[in-house]
């Protein structure tokens, strides 16, 4: 038995799977344009953030400055991060998941892409977290990243 969501007093029938195999994806979204970028790995590391920090940086190109909101796991504060020239990090207080953006995007993904399904081996789960990233249009990324009080000003 899974936990899924149902009308009071009934007891549908959903999969689980019960061995476990992880997909890590980081992601970057512009919540004024609905821009991104996204890498899926198999760990989360100081490594794979620096790959991650330069694919931003290459994106938006050398002219544009950024400003990175992101919690402080580990390998977002370790002290062998490179961070790209263009790239000003904004950590957020801890154990504030609440502040951070992205955190409402991996809430969606999960409920509408990911949840409730059997994948059959490693690349099945690689190949859906592909197909999810690849679902979001820059307006669904804008309306589920918005925030009240992350503005630009004019």
């Amino acid at each position: 038995m899974t936990h899924v969501w149902a009308p009071r007093g009934s007891r549908p029938r959903a999969v689980k799977q019960t061995e476990y195999d992880w997909i890590y994806l980081y992601g970057a979204v512009n919540p004024r344009s609905g821009d991104s970028v996204a890498l899926l790995a198999p760990t989360v590391n100081t490594f794979v953030m620096n790959q991650h920090l330069r694919m931003i940086s290459e994106h938006v190109g050398p002219e544009v400055q950024l400003v990175l909101v992101l919690d402080q796991a580990g390998w977002h504060v370790s002290k062998g991060l490179k961070v790209p020239e263009n790239i000003t990090l904004l950590p957020l207080p801890p154990y504030s998941p609440e502040l951070n953006p992205i955190e409402r995007l991996w809430s969606w993904l999960k409920s509408h892409q990911l949840s409730n399904r059997v994948y059959a081996d490693y690349d099945d789960l690689l190949q859906s977290g592909t197909n999810a990233w690849n679902t979001l249009t820059p307006d669904r990324l804008k309306t589920i990243c918005r925030t009240s009080w992350l503005k630009r000003e004019e």
